[in-house]
């Protein structure tokens, strides 16, 4: 990829709910987010915690099969720049799983998250970096 392009794309964290939808329905309109990640249309950012938490919801939420699912988490690392976030937040009491989702998009200088997730929308933006739904994500990508 032309290096101008690559320090011009958008830098964005997609919460786990996203890939669920994403890989849950793939003809669905959140695939389209996913697919515009792969061919590199962002920067997607994501970090171990998140992708294990992704693995697990796969596991016990749509019930894939381990090769499946080790397949998957394989690809979401390769086609994602792993951020290891060092300084850890507590913002969201009810569900503190989505502090991971905070804190990758922090020490990743995340332009955007997107979430489906009520208590990120919520907050409407973190240290600067607005949380928008994926389907604001799809407009401004301009994919369906």
């Amino acid at each position: 990829m032309n290096p101008e392009r690559a320090a011009t794309r958008l830098r964005v964290v997609l919460d786990t709910n996203i890939y669920i939808a994403a890989f849950g329905h793939p003809a669905g309109p959140t695939a389209s987010l996913w697919v515009a990640a792969v061919t590199g249309r962002y920067c997607l950012l994501t970090s171990p915690s998140m992708i294990r938490e992704l693995a697990k919801v796969l596991r016990l939420g749509l019930l894939w099969q381990e090769q499946r699912i080790q397949r998957r988490i394989r690809l979401v690392a390769q086609v994602a720049q792993i951020i290891s976030p060092h300084r850890i937040v507590q913002v969201v009491a009810a569900d503190p799983d989505d502090d991971r989702i905070l804190e990758c998009a922090t020490e990743g200088r995340a332009d955007l998250v997107v979430t489906n997730d009520h208590h990120l929308l919520g907050l409407k933006a973190y240290e600067n970096i607005p949380i928008v739904a994926s389907p604001d994500f799809r407009r401004i990508l301009g994919v369906k």
